[in-house]
């Protein structure tokens, strides 16, 4: 017997997967950006299910939202016009496969070898304020990294963008 929580679990992931497939196949960026947006709210469904619903938010707000929103600016800002590339060869796609399935075997290990005999957490109670305690007391430097990363992605996007302004100044 099927439960209602399994056969939603398998319709988000199975529609998760298929934007992640679709945007890799899709050759126009809009479509690609609507391929990851489907995935985004996916994932946010899955949270949803693992009572999570504050990260369900904060995925729908700031993924499918604003970096989706960003990422089309981006695009658009950068006159990037939606030229068909020549198809990857064998060497590129062998090695793309390859890749994919050391990752893959490399998950399967570590997901076969997590251990999760600790105590459970009390997770339905009060799980924003936990995420928040959490957030600024354990993992305060990885979120400061994270923050510095961001901010030097924003200022490469920035020089990469004033370069090609200053590439169509000259010609």
């Amino acid at each position: 017997m099927i439960s209602g929580e399994f056969a939603a679990f398998a319709i988000l992931s199975l529609t998760a997967i298929s934007g992640g497939i679709l945007m890799l196949n899709v050759t126009k960026v809009v479509h690609m950006l609507i391929s990851l947006v489907l995935t985004f709210v996916s994932i946010a469904g899955l949270y949803i299910l693992l009572t999570a619903e504050f990260i369900a938010v904060v995925q729908i707000l700031i993924y499918s939202g604003a970096i989706t929103i960003i990422m089309l600016f981006g695009i658009m800002l950068t006159r990037k016009t939606d030229e068909e590339e020549p198809s990857a060869g064998r060497l590129k796609k062998g090695l793309v496969f390859a890749s994919t399935a050391v990752f893959a075997v490399v998950m399967y290990i570590g997901i076969y070898r997590l251990d999760l005999n600790g105590d459970p957490a009390a997770l339905h109670e009060d799980n924003t304020e936990q995420i928040g305690i959490a957030l600024f007391s354990k993992h305060i430097i990885p979120f400061e990294l994270t923050s510095v990363l961001l901010l030097a992605a924003l200022i490469g996007a920035i020089i990469l963008a004033k370069k090609d302004e200053e590439k169509e100044e000259q010609s």
